[in-house]
């Protein structure tokens, strides 16, 4: 992970595997990557990495088994999952997070899924 600092305020941009992470006194700000896999409708919303172990991101996860969560996930599973179902996990490019996770978390409990 490299971390770049910005000029104009005292946030951190982290990279690890392509993905950027915005960290504001060691905690991400928001969400910032919105993860998905084309043939399958799983969908990650993450906003962390853990400074502890950079292989282990948190966020609000959905394996299209009708039970969406918060919690940690490996990256590096990640990109097992890719290689299972048969196409990469891809980062939607488009996504820009327009609220906090946990208004992200309050309607995937009510829709049953990840609605962005």
């Amino acid at each position: 992970m490299r971390p770049t600092r910005s000029a104009t305020d005292r946030s951190t941009t982290e990279t690890h595997g392509g993905w950027e992470y915005r960290i504001v006194a060691g905690r991400a700000t928001a969400l910032v990557v919105k993860l998905f896999t084309p043939n399958a409708g799983a969908t990650w919303l993450l906003c962390e990495i853990d400074r502890e172990d950079d292989d282990r991101a948190f966020g609000l996860c959905d394996l299209v088994q009708g039970f969406p969560e918060l919690g940690y996930v490996s990256l590096t599973e990640l990109e097992g999952f890719g290689e299972k179902w048969g196409l990469p996990i891809e980062r939607d490019l488009h996504f820009i997070a327009d609220k906090p996770l946990s208004g992200y978390a309050r309607e995937t409990r009510l829709a049953g899924r990840i609605v962005t």
